[in-house]
């Protein structure tokens, strides 16, 4: 499967007979190779990756350093300090010395890196979980940063392992990219009061009518921060005495996605302007939203919200 440009796989085998460009051990924050992956990567590539592991470290634990791949076929060893000496792990250890690598890698600018089943080995982490964690850290990098990386391999010995990976990892970033994806959407909207009435604005585009200033919330954006945001943007306003007054979820509120919408109330001081995908702008009174035709459920938010201050 992909995600943007980047190949994901899940594949049986030796990690040590891979030919990419990079490979992972799952470290220790000293750089010690003993048992497990570690051991395994230093007896058959020689024990200098340890040696320029060890003048590397000690690193803090999540962080991720590389070296050379001595007598392997991978170019550098990526070493994922997933523990300390107590030799214990857990999800944040986990979560960051993946991402870690990831960063690692690009700034090696390697096109294909390894990873084992990070903490699963000496570290006794459950497998599925460590899937789960790797699976989503792959797909927050990919979505956040800009990498260059190819392809991404998760590298199993057994077949219970690789089926634990296959599910945990491609069936997992299968459900977010082609179920979660999919909606529903998260948006805000602003209920802006300006002296004693309140913004609406006419949509340029469908579907057609007059609604409260608002849209969908970007990717790493609060819903405070949307729906400031978006007031400035539809309206030129900069709202202050946000409050967050209810959250409507009815699949069919929006003709376009399912759009689950979280609405705001605001102040505001100023001469509104409409932005420019608004084909017009008006402030008006609650007592006249009969007079207009509203775009999705924003006429019903309207009369919940003058039922409520009258109340």
């Amino acid at each position: 499967m992909k995600i943007k440009d980047t190949q994901i796989r899940v594949v049986m085998g030796d990690i040590t007979d891979f030919n990419a460009d990079a490979i992972v051990n799952a470290a220790n924050n000293k750089g010690l190779m003993g048992g497990g992956v570690a051991g395994a990567i230093k007896k058959k590539g020689g024990k200098v990756i340890e040696e320029e592991a060890v003048k590397k470290c000690p690193i803090n634990i999540g962080e991720a350093i590389f070296t050379s791949a001595g007598s392997l076929k991978a170019k550098y060893v990526i070493h994922a300090s997933t523990m300390g000496m107590d030799f214990k792990t857990d999800e944040v250890k986990i979560r960051n010395s993946c991402r870690n690598s990831l960063k690692v890698a690009d700034e090696l600018k390697v096109e294909s890196i390894v990873f084992p089943a990070l903490g699963c080995g000496t570290g006794g982490f459950p497998l599925l979980a460590s899937a789960k964690i790797m699976a989503q850290e792959t797909w927050r990098y990919l979505r956040e940063e800009g990498s260059g990386i190819k392809e991404i391999n998760f590298c199993l010995f057994s077949k219970e392992a690789y089926e634990v990976f296959e599910k945990g990892v491609l069936r997992y970033l299968e459900h977010i990219l082609y179920k979660l994806q999919n909606g529903p959407f998260t948006t805000v909207d602003a209920i802006i009061k300006v002296g004693e009435g309140i913004v609406i604005i006419q949509r340029s585009n469908p579907p057609f009518g007059w609604a409260l200033p608002g849209g969908f919330v970007d990717y790493g954006e609060s819903l405070e921060k949307a729906v400031v945001r978006e007031a400035k943007e539809e309206t030129g306003l900069d709202i202050v005495d946000i409050k967050q007054l209810h959250t409507y979820s009815n699949p069919k509120r929006d003709p376009r996605f399912h759009t689950i919408g979280t609405v705001f109330s605001a102040k505001a001081e100023g001469t509104p302007k409409a932005g420019d995908d608004a084909a017009g702008l008006r402030i008006i009174s609650l007592e006249d939203i009969n007079e207009y035709e509203f775009a999705f459920d924003h006429k019903e938010i309207l009369i919940d919200y003058l039922k409520s201050i009258k109340a």
